[in-house]
């Protein structure tokens, strides 16, 4: 994308986003709601959104929390092997998709998935893929840190040819590995972050930790964040923008046991169109990974709201009512000049 002073995005989505609930989500609901046409909601709550119950009740609240903001939450249910078709049946008009957390993998994520038995999910990924439900998966497995997410790339391989019908999202995708998995089987598709596009794990912990950069996964290597940058990039269509924004407290993040969660949802856009521009890609490629690719893999058609940005220094809040954005009071290149609708 060549450099410009002002660049519309249309229909901006998030298609991995955490909004917690409670006081957090009153408190962070309106980062989203405000620059983005709607977002994937993810369902690690505790308890974890389980039942229909669970998915209206938590949806009324997160449009309660953004007011009169424009937007639409995707919502998703907790994956469990006792889903049949009836139930799903029963709520898939409540829902986009559902997750599956690996067993303790990540935050809130006991009630997981504890082994990959073919035969023992079959008969709820059947039942998704017979309804057209996408399966959104955290792929990681409980060995080295470093090496989770490439063990995990055998899974999807048994779980893409056990279920071909099925469409399957590795979620906030971080390594070489998983970006050659998209080109080996037609029903894995992709979501990555901003922050993967841009770190690796040298600045999480190269020098001084960098608290507010730790997530899961982790950050990987230099060849990784290339390889990831460059689907991104060329607006592949297997891959969209997912922030995997995850606010905690400052106090939970600066301390002893870090949270894990990076906190992007102010600024995602902003760093985008930055990311695009210095790496000359084109405003098409980046509209595709924003919102194009993501209307396909999910058939889904959002509001039609347009964000303006203007090439203005914006200098990063420290906090945004007690949650530390990434790049906390420094300054980024773009600024969000106008969000209009219709």
């Amino acid at each position: 994308m060549p450099s410009t002073h002002q660049v519309t995005l249309n229909a901006p989505l998030d298609m991995h986003l955490h909004l917690r609930d409670g006081e957090m989500l009153n408190h962070i609901a309106s980062a989203s709601a405000k620059t983005f046409s709607a977002a994937i909601i993810m369902p690690n709550l505790v308890p974890p959104v389980s039942s229909k119950e669970e998915v209206v009740a938590y949806k009324k609240r997160i449009l309660s929390a953004i007011g009169q903001e424009d937007f639409t939450p995707y919502m998703t249910l907790f994956f469990k092997p006792s889903y049949d078709k009836a139930f799903l049946e029963s709520v898939q008009n409540e829902i986009t998709a559902i997750k599956l957390y690996p067993a303790g993998i990540t935050t809130n994520s006991e009630g997981g998935v504890s082994g990959f038995d073919v035969e023992e999910l079959r008969p709820a990924l059947e039942a998704m893929a017979e309804l057209n439900i996408p399966l959104c998966v955290h792929g990681e497995t409980n060995g080295f840190v470093m090496d989770r997410e490439a063990e995990f790339v055998s899974i999807y391989e048994k779980l893409a040819t056990a279920f071909p019908k099925l469409k399957i999202i590795m979620e906030h995708i971080t390594t070489k590995a998983s970006v050659d998995a998209l080109e080996k089987f037609e029903n894995l598709y992709a979501t990555i972050t901003v922050h993967h596009l841009l770190i690796t794990l040298d600045d999480v912990a190269g020098g001084m930790l960098q608290p507010h950069l730790f997530c899961k996964p982790i950050a990987k290597r230099p060849e990784d964040r290339e390889a990831l940058l460059k689907i991104a990039l060329e607006g592949h269509p297997k891959v969209m923008f997912g922030s995997d924004s995850a606010p905690h407290p400052k106090h939970a993040k600066e301390a002893c046991g870090c949270a894990a969660g990076v906190f992007t949802a102010p600024i995602a856009l902003q760093l985008l169109v930055e990311l695009f521009e210095k790496n000359d890609a084109s405003l098409e490629n980046l509209q595709a990974f924003v919102s194009g690719n993501a209307q396909n893999i999910y058939g889904v058609t959002p509001g039609n709201k347009k964000v303006l940005l203007e090439k203005k220094a914006f200098k990063v809040p420290a906090d945004y009512k007690g949650v530390v954005p990434m790049y906390a009071e420094e300054e980024i290149a773009y600024s969000i000049k106008e969000i209009t609708h219709g």
